[in-house]
This record gives C-alpha cells, structure tokens and sequence, in this order.
C-alpha cells in the first residue's frame, strides 16, 4: 500500500471475514440460537442455564459485563463474541502465512 491508514471497514473486513472468526462467529450464532429454542420451547420445572452458555463461548471478554446494570451484560456477549474474532482473525493472519498488505509492482 502507499503508506495511508486504512480505514475502518477495510481492517474489520481484514481480521473478521476469515475462515477462523467466521467460525468462531458461526458457533456464536448456533449456541444463541440453542438458548432462545430452550428459553422460549422446552419447559422446565426450575431455571435453566442455558444463557450462561453465551457467557462461556464468548468469555472472558463478557465476564467483564456481568456485574454491570442490566443492558450491559447483554452488550457485554456481543464485545465478547467480536473481540474474540477478531483475535481469532488476527491469529489467523499470523500463522497462515499469507501478506498481509498487497504490493504494487515499482512501475504502477
């Protein structure tokens, strides 16, 4: 590149959609939609615990929601669930080997 800042889009497109965070993400998706079918088809005589689930596949980055009043924990699963992807993604980019910025050949 010639040196100027990417911008925001292009870094988010760069470390989220690969193979790692999309899946990473897509198992995010899958226990979310494991806890609305228990939370709103199955009876229980007692509480579940099925939302914790979406607690623990996106810790420890909700753990830091869960004290906090009552829209931030919530908000605390999906900061958890794009923190980690993108970790994930960064990750990703690292031992996959592949470059990171595309080079443009001296005469362009």
């Amino acid at each position: 590149m010639d040196g100027s800042p990417r911008s925001l889009a292009a870094k988010v497109r760069h470390y989220l959609l690969n193979p790692a965070a999309l899946g990473y993400l897509a198992l995010v998706v899958g226990v979310l939609a494991y806890v609305e079918v228990d939370a709103h088809f199955v009876e229980h005589q007692d509480a579940s615990f099925a939302g914790l689930l979406l607690f623990v596949v996106t810790a420890p980055t909700s753990w830091l929601f869960l004290m906090l009043p009552e829209p931030l924990p919530a908000t605390g699963i999906v900061v958890g669930a794009l923190f980690q992807a993108a970790v994930l993604g960064v990750a990703y980019r690292k031992l996959s080997g592949r470059p990171r910025h595309r080079t443009r050949p001296s005469g362009a």
